[in-house]
């Protein structure tokens, strides 16, 4: 019994964290700011209602980005490994559901059942996948400024394995984390000066590099494909 109630109690502290970096974010007031600070001054504590957290995100459909922005306001730029660890552990649980579905309904096409657009959005991902290379894929999809869970859902839907995903998982949302960690690292300054949180040319950046690295391969699954047939 005493193990469920602290259970709870850091489920609950992940989510007034979550809550709290949520507000900050968008307000910036000096009260949700105090409460961050009494959770971060235990290291222990901060620790468990991060892990929560990061249980609790894909239910609630957060952005990965808080927990970066968490983890850098309790443990400074020394939690970048943490957080990245976390965004990578967060997007799992949604990735293990979305590819159990593809399975699923790839056994209903391969049954005889006529393909749906679900089934059509699977083949046209399996050959991106295909012809970029799935870390590649992952990568560059994970820089642009989309929302992490529909990528994590759309690697899924294009048969990507569990280890290109994770592997591309990480290096595409490792300039997220370190932004994230950033603005963790400077919410006091930031919240006392009504400065801007995250920088509009850090996320052009970051989107033009995922277009680099996306451009040919979307051009030669699907623009060639589709001049070469007219």
């Amino acid at each position: 019994m005493n193990r469920r109630s602290a259970l709870g109690r850091y489920a609950v502290a992940g989510v007034l964290v979550a809550a709290v970096a949520a507000v900050t974010l968008a307000v910036s007031p000096e009260a949700a700011l105090s409460r961050l600070r009494w959770l971060a001054t235990d290291p222990l504590r901060f620790g468990a209602a991060i892990v929560a957290l990061a249980a609790v995100r894909p239910l609630l459909a957060w952005p990965t980005t808080l927990l970066a922005v968490a983890v850098g306001f309790g443990y400074g730029w020394a939690g970048t490994p943490l957080a990245l660890a976390l965004v990578v552990g967060t997007a799992l649980p949604p990735y293990a559901l979305a590819r159990a579905g593809r399975f699923r309904l790839r056994d209903g096409a391969n049954a005889g059942d006529a393909p749906g657009i679900a089934d059509r959005f699977c083949r046209a991902g399996e050959r991106f996948a295909a012809e970029s290379g799935s870390v590649r894929a992952v990568t560059g999809t994970r820089l642009l400024p989309l929302p992490s869970d529909a990528v994590t859902v759309g690697a899924a839907a294009a048969g990507v394995g569990v280890r290109p995903f994770i592997a591309g998982t990480a290096f595409g949302e490792l300039p997220w984390v370190l932004a994230g960690v950033a603005v963790g690292v400077s919410l006091d300054r930031l919240a006392a000066s009504g400065g801007s949180l995250v920088d509009p040319a850090v996320v052009l950046g970051m989107a033009a590099v995922g277009v680099l690295i996306l451009a040919g391969p979307l051009y030669r699954t699907f623009l060639r494909t589709d001049a070469t047939t007219v």
